[in-house]
C-alpha cells in the first residue's frame, strides 16, 4: 500500500483557502496529463463530488497516468489492482484468517481498504468479482461473514476498461456501471501534447512532480462545500424534465444517475468559483454522466453515438430559467 508522508501534506485550510488549493491541484494535474484539460477536470470534479470515475479507451493513451495523478493529488493511501479473469472477490475485499495464537479468526483487509483504488482493466475481471465492489462503491463499507467493515474516507475508485472487442474482456453489468458517476474518453493526444510526452516533459514520467494539495480533512471539507452549492427550484425542474425525457425515450436513468449528474455539476460550479448551479453546468456534464448507462434505443450503441443523442436531448428540453 502506498502512503504519502503526512508531514509533506499541507494542513487543513480555511474555507476560503480550500478552493484555491483544489484549483492548484487541478492545474498541476493538467500539466502532467496534457492536451486533455476537459477530461482531467471532469475526473477531478467527480472526485470532489464523492463519485467514482470510469476511464474508457485504448491501451496506452494515459488512463493509468490520469488515475495515478488523481491519487497523488488526493494523497492518503493508494492501491492498484490489475484486472485479470482469475481475480477472486477475496483478492479485493480481504479474508478472515485463523489466528492460532488468539484462537479466533482475524480479518485481513484487502486492497479496497484505501483512500484511492485504481482498478486497472476492470472489464478483464470476471462478473463474480466485479459484483464484489457494488457495496463498497455506494455504501463505503464491506460486509464479509456477517461482519461489516467501514472503508476509509474519502474513498475514491478510478477504473479503466479497454474496448469490449479486445480479447479477454467481460461486459460490465448495468448495476456496476450505474455506480460510476461519469465515464471519460481520453483519445489520442494531439501532436503538441504527444511531443511533450515523448520528450518526458509530460505524462507518466512527470507524476513525481505531483503532491497532495490538501490533507484528507481538507478534501472532506471540499466535498462538503460542493454539496452545499445551491440548486434553485427552476434548475431542479430542468433536471427532472431531462431525466423524464431520457426515460421515455427508452434510456436507462436511475435516481442514482440523476444524483450523480447533479453532484458532478455542483463540483463544476464550485471549481468555477460559484456557490450556485446553472443549467449550463448541467448541460456540459450530461453526456459524461449518462453515456455509460445504456443507450436510448439500442443497448449496443457505441459511446460516441450515445453522446450525440444526449447532445440532441439538451437542445430538445427548454431550460425554463425564467420560470
Amino acid at each position: 500500500m502506498t502512503q504519502f508522508t503526512p508531514s509533506l501534506i499541507p494542513p487543513v485550510r480555511s474555507p476560503e483557502g480550500i478552493r484555491p488549493a483544489a484549483r492548484a491541484g487541478l492545474a498541476a494535474l493538467q500539466a502532467v496529463v496534457v492536451g486533455k484539460e476537459t477530461q482531467v477536470r471532469r475526473a477531478f470534479a467527480a472526485m470532489l463530488a464523492g463519485g467514482h470515475v470510469l476511464l474508457e479507451d485504448l491501451p496506452g493513451v494515459g488512463k493509468t497516468t490520469l488515475a495515478k495523478g488523481l491519487s497523488r493529488i488526493l494523497g492518503g493511501t493508494f492501491q492498484r489492482v490489475q484486472g485479470t479473469n482469475d481475480l477472486l472477490p477475496s483478492d479485493l475485499l480481504g479474508v478472515h484468517l485463523w489466528d492460532a495464537k488468539e484462537q479466533n479468526f482475524r480479518f485481513q483487509p484487502g486492497p479496497v481498504f484505501c483512500h484511492v483504488l485504481l482498478l486497472d482493466e476492470l472489464n478483464r475481471i470476471g462478473p463474480k468479482t466485479q459484483s464484489a465492489m457494488l457495496e463498497a462503491m455506494v455504501e463505503g463499507q464491506v460486509t464479509l461473514d456477517r461482519s461489516t467493515h467501514r472503508l476509509p474516507e474519502p474513498f475514491f475508485v478510478i477504473a479503466t476498461q479497454n474496448p469490449l472487442d479486445h480479447a479477454g474482456t467481460f461486459p460490465l453489468p448495468e448495476s456496476q456501471l450505474d455506480r460510476f458517476s461519469c465515464t471519460i474518453h481520453l483519445g489520442y493526444p494531439d501532436r503538441a501534447a504527444e511531443r511533450l510526452i515523448l520528450t518526458g516533459e509530460a505524462g507518466s514520467e512527470r507524476l513525481n512532480t505531483l503532491s497532495p494539495v490538501l490533507d484528507l480533512d481538507g478534501w472532506l471539507q471540499a466535498r462538503a462545500a460542493v454539496r452545499n452549492v445551491k440548486v434553485a427550484e427552476a434548475v431542479l425542474d430542468y433536471v427532472e424534465r431531462m431525466v423524464e425525457h431520457i426515460r421515455t425515450g427508452g434510456g436507462f436513468c436511475s435516481t442514482r444517475a440523476a444524483k450523480h449528474w447533479l453532484g458532478l455539476s455542483q463540483a463544476e460550479a464550485w471549481l468555477d468559483g460559484r456557490d450556485y448551479l446553472t443549467p449550463d453546468d448541467l448541460q456540459r456534464t450530461l453526456a459524461d454522466t449518462m453515456a455509460h448507462r445504456g443507450s436510448l434505443d439500442d443497448r449496443r450503441l457505441n459511446r460516441s453515438d450515445r453522446r450525440e443523442q444526449l447532445g440532441r436531448l439538451v437542445k430538445d428540453i427548454p431550460v425554463g430559467w425564467a420560470g
